[in-house]
């Protein structure tokens, strides 16, 4: 009986407690929970009704650059045809898309194949993606472009990222850490050129790079020696 008595009052002392509580703080948990309904009920209006249109448009619109990019027309693939978008107007015009993410891609590249090395850089450089095989080909360019405007450091350090990003890949992965050693070499960094010719021949044997590494590393090895 006593234990029973106790449970109750416990159950009643906590009752109380958390009454009090509501009753203090009625007003902070009423607002906090308002202004989860109303963030979570924008965010869905936003991406319902604003984001996902804006996506399909950006779709829309980048097919024609793609097709643009795959002859290598970098004039159009930029500036589009007059009747279809460019890259730049999607870049600018859909912004926060998926879509204007990929068309900083074909910016770059295409501003590389002018010779626009800053802008190249530019583009590349903002790009990102989860498909590691398209960021291994975005790094790669952006290593060239950072070469061409004799910025040698980035582009070893962009090219050795190119070469180990996506390792299914061995004919790039294998072509961008080549570059990255014979840049070294030009700088002056043999002992870091003897060690990425050592990790390419071991990672990619196969390749046609991988052949070539050979001659490389006995040339430094015995310069070395």
């Amino acid at each position: 009986m006593s234990e029973h008595h106790n449970a109750h009052t416990e159950d009643h002392d906590n009752a109380a407690k958390l009454l009090h509580f509501w009753q203090k703080n009625q007003k902070t948990i009423s607002s906090l929970v308002i202004a989860i309904i109303v963030i979570g009920g924008g965010w869905f209006g936003y991406t319902t009704y604003i984001l996902k249109p804006k996506e399909d448009k950006a779709a829309d619109a980048i097919a024609q650059v793609q097709m643009y990019f795959r002859v290598d027309s970098s004039n159009l693939v930029l500036n589009g045809d007059g009747q279809n978008k460019g890259a730049l107007y999607i870049i600018n015009n859909y912004s926060g898309t998926k879509t204007a993410n990929l068309a900083k891609f074909y910016a770059g590249v295409s501003y590389l194949h002018l010779g626009d090395f800053n802008n190249a850089v530019k583009y590349l450089k903002d790009f990102s993606t989860s498909a590691k095989q398209i960021q291994l080909l975005a790094l790669g360019n952006l290593g060239d472009a950072y070469a061409e405007l004799n910025q040698k450091e980035d582009a070893i350090a962009t090219y050795k990222k190119a070469g180990t990003i996506f390792e299914n890949d061995e004919a790039n992965s294998a072509e961008y850490l080549f570059r990255a050693a014979l840049l070294s070499e030009t700088i002056g960094k043999t002992k870091e050129a003897l060690e990425i010719y050592k990790d390419l021949k071991t990672k990619y044997p196969k390749t046609d790079k991988g052949f070539q590494a050979d001659k490389y590393i006995y040339r430094l090895s015995v310069e070395k020696n």
